[in-house]
């Protein structure tokens, strides 16, 4: 039997440990956070009374894998030079505040080329990250690059583009990393990936797909999943999340992802919707959360 470690985004509103209770009260098993305001460049300095307050949570509550989400100002594809140097600082102090905190990764879209080109996009994602991880040797926190939706000029789309810039940053095959020696990996997200066309709705395609990921990245670089429903049809290239059973994805391609083994020990993580579900019959309301998490343990180990 396959038991997944399912959690969701939480806010940090009144504190990075408030996250942790709020996974707690859910029932969830994982928690991902911001580290500061996502809206801003730069955050409040952590206090070690944050980072206390954070660690001691997570043993309090139970919860497992923490994990980071970074700003979504960041664009390390970025053209101009002004926002590109801006942005590798901005991720710098990502991976900076996550090891602080004892977070093991960090969670980026790789980026968007804007004016320039895919070809030229990759490449300035590339050598961001490389400067990035050359500035924070010898840290333990490491990077997650996100698939994406493919929506407008962004990257990552196709999980052989993600693969090139992997290659261009560690020069070496994705593929001949052994066990934990890489810094940058990869967090999958359904709705991203069914957005972009990728069809895992019956065991032969999902079979397919991972069989083809291991083939260009390895599986071992598979540390996080995103796991979302689509508004939208496969193939949409429209990034619009939806709650689990309610959009677009066959239920049965998150069953298959759940009960695979190979994924048995990376941790899931909702970005549904917030708020409250009323029921139309009796007018009771229940949190999405706990929606979506019973709906998902449902489905495990069927």
């Amino acid at each position: 039997m396959t038991k997944s470690i399912l959690g969701a985004h939480m806010s940090i509103s009144g504190g990075l440990h408030r996250a942790v209770e709020a996974a707690q009260a859910i029932g969830f098993d994982c928690v991902q956070i911001f580290s500061k305001n996502s809206n801003q460049w730069k955050g409040k300095a952590l206090t070690e009374k944050d980072v206390e307050l954070f660690k001691e949570s997570l043993d309090r509550c139970g919860i497992s894998h923490p994990i980071v989400h970074d700003s979504y100002l960041i664009n390390l594809g970025a053209p101009a030079d002004e926002l590109w140097l801006k942005s590798i600082a901005a991720f710098e102090d990502e991976l900076l505040r996550a090891e602080a905190l004892g977070i093991p990764f960090v969670v980026t879209h790789p980026g968007s080329y804007t004016t320039s080109t895919p070809h030229e996009g990759i490449d300035r994602i590339a050598e961001g990250l490389k400067t990035v991880l050359e500035h924070t040797a010898g840290i333990q926190t490491r990077c997650l690059l996100e698939n994406t939706a493919g929506q407008g000029s962004n990257l990552g789309f196709e999980l052989e583009q993600i693969a090139e810039i992997i290659e261009k940053v560690e020069g070496r095959k994705p593929t001949e990393a052994v066990g934990d020696e890489f810094r940058v990996g990869v967090c999958f997200d359904t709705c991203h990936a069914f957005a972009a066309g990728y069809d895992f709705s019956t065991p032969k395609k999902y079979a397919e797909m991972t069989a083809h990921f291991d083939e260009i990245i390895g599986l071992n670089r598979f540390r996080a999943f995103h796991i979302n429903d689509a508004t939208k049809e496969c193939g949409s290239h429209v990034d619009r999340h939806a709650h689990i059973g309610f959009g677009k994805i066959p239920l049965e391609s998150f069953r298959l992802l759940l009960n695979d083994p190979r994924f048995a020990g990376v941790p899931k993580y909702l970005e549904t919707p917030k708020g409250m579900k009323k029921d139309e019959e009796t007018g009771a309301e229940e949190d999405w959360d706990a929606v979506n998490l019973r709906i998902l343990r449902e489905m495990n180990n069927e």
